[in-house]
């Protein structure tokens, strides 16, 4: 595990008081997280990044850092943890995990106790040095989790639990304060899937200088190693076949979902970003500030730094929301649509007859393979609170696209919820069908995401909405843009598992509607009443049922290009992104035709899930 910044940057000290010494050490900051892991994934609602123990029933290397006291003395230890099962479980639960102090443990057990994020007491200890060494040790390997480490000592002295009153703890204890200002750039894309790396490329290929904003490590999203869902959609069809084609240039060309995770090709998403001079890319940056002129025009956005917790500000003329969140338009004011519209609300018949708040879920896919000689295959009995019978157990050695939760949840704001519940049904279902029906004995539990795969939380409207029926009727768009080939493919929980898991279905079904390729609107790609943002990705203008047929990877990939390519005009024409529409379309058309991806490349991203396509 490479080592992280120095925690002399991150490591947050209060002035001494006349009552107590103390000291916050936010986990992020460790110089080495040995084993465990940053999830940046809940920082809206944590206020930081967090450790998580994610070793799959194995146990996993101390995180570690050096500290330096504000005094010698003797110190209480609280740290913030949560006992994640404890939605499903009422007694102790398997993240448990120990602080150490120069390689002592502290007396306490935590992380296995309570129902919320709370600080926990460790214990305390007495020193007479002013540096010491911090580890958090894992016990278990079963996704214990610590956002941070507080000292003090006054034992009566422990931090807000959460909130308000935490964020405002965490303020005055906080190195940084104001942004670092990185500039003013031609187009900021917030969001590295495969989406927003596109319509950086398209923009920077064209002449304007883009800043491409990723809170995660790697690129490609739902197409990375940390999600694992392999490109649906295919290319060169429709009115404009070009767009799409830089996928050529550096895009997996491994078929199959939840595979390892060379499959997925991380260094190659990189490496293509890092080869455009035109780009600057900003990974492990989380946006979550939005600032806006009196014309309602976005003015600069402000991310924080996922490891240092350092805000920095990125300021342009155009912005793109590639989020698939819809963060950006939500913190903008954009008008938006979340859930899924009743039957009347756009004359849909594939909708519900009455609007309700269910999306498609999110995947937590895994995997298992075959344990290599002399290697130890057994999985640890694990049961809480999600009980299976040889009935309702899944006997898989591999659960892709179809272990699909929280379609009834919050994807928004309780997603750590619905990504827990992921990772409960496949230990649980692991667990049972190793130790109790003796499957797959040889085969070892090789990966759990641990990041959620998003399909469906806010859809920013635009000054067009695409609907079923442009979709099935090949309504003529005089502006059609990208083309969209995959059918119609919603998701619902799958009513057996629902039969057999009424609190928390876990299993999706689905059906398809099958199209024929058609040309999206490009009025589909800008905010309505935003004046200068676009939208690239699962975020764009559309209803739940449209959604399913434009928000697989090639095709996002198109519209990802549309919309670099209409950036490069608004900065030509010193114009808004809906004065491509009004004033300037047959330019954009002739982009369009052209494409912006380099010549004479490889047919090698044809796939498209075996669906019949017709011209």
């Amino acid at each position: 595990m490479p080592l992280r910044p120095s925690v002399a940057l991150s490591c947050l000290v209060c002035a001494l008081s006349s009552y107590a010494a103390n000291i916050l050490v936010e986990t992020e900051s460790f110089t080495d997280y040995g084993g465990w892991t940053a999830d940046a994934q809940f920082i809206d609602e944590m206020g930081s990044t967090y450790l998580l123990a994610h070793g799959l029933g194995e146990k996993l290397t101390d995180a570690t850092t050096e500290i330096t006291l504000p005094e010698s003395g003797r110190y209480h230890v609280y740290a913030r943890a949560y006992n994640w099962t404890s939605p499903w479980h009422k007694g102790k639960g398997p993240g448990s995990f120990r602080i150490a102090v120069d390689g002592r443990n502290l007396k306490a057990v935590l992380g296995d106790t309570g129902d919320r994020w709370e600080w926990q007491y460790a214990g305390s200890f007495k020193t007479n040095k002013k540096t010491v060494t911090l580890s958090l040790r894992d016990l278990t390997g079963f996704d214990g989790r610590c956002d941070a480490v507080y000292l003090t000592t006054d034992p009566g002295d422990i931090p807000p639990v959460g909130g308000d009153e935490l964020a405002s703890f965490r303020k005055t204890r906080g190195q940084w304060t104001e942004p670092v200002d990185k500039g003013m750039y031609d187009l900021v894309v917030v969001g590295g899937g495969i989406a927003g790396m596109h319509a950086a490329v398209a923009a920077a290929r064209l002449g304007s200088r883009v800043a491409l904003v990723q809170n995660r490590p790697v690129l490609g999203g739902n197409n990375s190693s940390e999600i694992r869902v392999h490109l649906g959609g295919a290319l060169d069809l429709g009115r404009y076949p070009a767009l799409g084609t830089m996928l050529k240039e550096y895009a997996p060309t491994m078929e199959g979902n939840a595979q390892p995770a060379e499959n997925y090709g991380d260094n190659a998403k990189l490496a293509w970003i890092e080869s455009e001079p035109g780009i600057s890319l900003y990974l492990d940056t989380h946006v979550n500030k939005v600032e806006k002129g009196t014309d309602g025009r976005i003015t600069s956005v402000t991310g924080v730094e996922t490891l240092t917790g350092s805000p920095i500000r990125f300021s342009a003329p155009l912005f793109c929301d590639a989020t698939g969140d819809g963060t950006i338009g939500f913190l903008a004011g954009a008008d938006y649509l979340t859930g899924r519209e009743g039957r009347d609300d756009f004359g849909e018949p594939s909708a519900p007859e009455q609007p309700d708040a269910m999306t498609m879920g999110a995947s937590v896919q895994w995997r298992s393979r075959e344990a290599a000689k002399g290697e130890r295959a057994k999985f640890p009995e694990f049961s809480y609170g999600l009980e299976f019978s040889d009935e309702t157990c899944h006997r898989t050695p591999v659960g892709e696209w179809t272990w699909e939760t929280g379609m009834h949840w919050d994807q928004l704001n309780d997603f750590e919820r619905v990504r827990d519940y992921g990772m409960l049904v496949a230990y649980s279902n692991w667990s049972y069908v190793t130790n109790r029906l003796g499957l797959f004995a040889n085969r070892k539990l090789d990966w759990v995401a641990s990041v959620g795969g998003k399909r469906e939380t806010r859809r920013l409207l635009g000054d067009y909405i695409l609907k079923e029926d442009d979709l099935v009727k090949r309504v003529h768009h005089e502006d059609a843009s990208f083309t969209a080939t995959w059918s119609i493919d919603l998701h619902f929980p799958d009513p057996e598992n629902s039969r057999q898991f009424p609190d928390g279905p876990f299993i999706a079904s689905n059906r398809h509607v099958f199209i024929h390729p058609y040309g999206v609107p490009y009025r589909c790609l800008y905010s309505r009443n935003v004046p200068n943002l676009f939208m690239a990705g699962r975020d764009i203008s559309c209803t739940h049922v449209a959604l399913g047929t434009v928000r697989v990877m090639r095709t996002t990939a198109m519209m990802g290009e549309v919309v670099g390519m209409a950036a490069s005009l608004c900065r030509k024409h010193a114009v808004l992104p809906r004065d491509i529409y009004q004033r300037h379309l047959p330019e954009l058309k002739a982009l369009m035709t052209s494409g912006t991806a380099k010549r004479q490349l490889p047919d090698n991203q044809r796939y498209n899930e075996g669906h019949h396509l017709s011209d």
